[in-house]
């Protein structure tokens, strides 16, 4: 089965799996678009919100408690306690927000990845799996209140899949004290190396998936399924499967897709803390969206960081889409096809 190259219309994201032989049924999904498709004010507050999250979280522990803890971390205090160099946990938080807020340009891939993976349905949501990493603290334990007891992990090994919800707390801890991890199953001992749980709310199937800012660094691990990294000039760029780490890697577009806005984000985000907390010179961040980003910010730079990052929230960008997809058999189509998928965009109805 090939993927063709995405296509996108009015926000719409538009693909067709072909040369899929063999099936008897034929998939057909409907997009509707929720929401109009945003200025770059409302789209780039969506990406910095995620990142701003991932640069308090990633504060060293010490920091953060001689500041009282991270609910009492002003916004203005991140230039005096901030040390660059987080990129790579802010893109973890960028792409788990991007999922979970129905942004198609990673989403279509995700549905793929999650195919690969043997996940029926899959309209992808991230659960954050934050654990201590690198003397960081970004520990959100939300896994609980999503997962129920039948949730299970596919580990991509013959046998029933593990539950899910029971190990956590073990997961957790194989983190911090290796002598813990031999208490996990065999088939998923490098499970506590996922940064996020991705998978089906209806099904209750979750995939162990590593994130990474640089691709020379994905590796794979027992339990973990799938691995997200930024596309690279020249190299591959499909939803594949990497037969030697044992992972499907989903690589995520850039050029007018979600990798620039990211890295248009971020830029943001360091320009912002470089200036102390207060909008950049033009010099700095010419474009005038930008600085409209950053005088938002400073207007609120006398709050707790995490409160203005909640309240940016009504202020970015609303959910796009909603997919509704169901099969119907080849012989109720009229003419050929050679098609295994198709998908096209339906307007908003108000």
């Amino acid at each position: 089965m090939k993927a063709t190259r995405s296509t996108r219309k009015t926000g719409v994201v538009c693909h067709t799996l072909a040369n899929n032989w063999g099936r008897s049924a034929m998939e057909i999904r409907r997009e509707e678009q929720l929401n109009p498709v945003a200025d770059e004010v409302l789209a780039l507050t969506s990406i910095v919100r995620p990142i701003l999250t991932g640069v308090l979280y990633a504060l060293k522990a010490d920091v953060v408690a001689e500041a009282g803890g991270h609910l009492n971390v002003k916004l203005k205090m991140l230039p005096r306690l901030y040390r660059p160099g987080d990129v790579g946990i802010c893109f973890e938080y960028a792409v788990h927000e991007a999922m979970n807020s129905g942004d198609a340009r990673v989403l279509e891939r995700m549905e793929t990845a999650l195919k690969l993976c043997n996940i029926k349905r899959p309209q992808p949501k991230s659960i954050l799996f934050g654990i201590e990493k690198t003397g960081a603290v970004q520990l959100i334990d939300t896994a609980k209140n999503i997962l129920t007891d039948e949730s299970r992990t596919l580990a991509g090994k013959v046998g029933q899949p593990p539950k899910l919800r029971s190990r956590l707390n073990t997961i957790a801890a194989a983190f911090r004290r290796p002598a813990t991890r031999a208490a996990l199953p065999y088939s998923i001992r490098g499970l506590w190396k996922a940064d996020l749980f991705v998978g089906s709310l209806d099904t209750q199937q979750w995939v162990g998936t590593t994130v990474k800012i640089n691709p020379a660094h994905l590796e794979g691990a027992a339990g973990l399924r799938v691995g997200i990294i930024p596309t690279r000039q020249g190299q591959n760029d499909r939803v594949r499967l990497d037969d030697g780490r044992g992972l499907v890697i989903c690589p995520l577009h850039h050029d007018a897709d979600f990798m620039q806005a990211f890295y248009e984000g971020w830029r943001i985000v360091q320009a912002f803390i470089a200036s102390d907390a207060k909008v950049p010179p033009e010099r700095r961040l010419p474009r005038p969206v930008d600085r409209e980003i950053c005088r938002m910010l400073e207007e609120r730079r006398e709050f707790p960081a995490i409160e203005v990052i909640e309240d940016l929230r009504i202020f970015g960008q609303p959910e796009l889409l909603k997919t509704v997809a169901r099969e119907v058999d080849r012989q109720d189509l009229k003419g050929e096809t050679d098609t295994s998928m198709l998908v096209a965009p339906l307007s908003r109805t108000v």
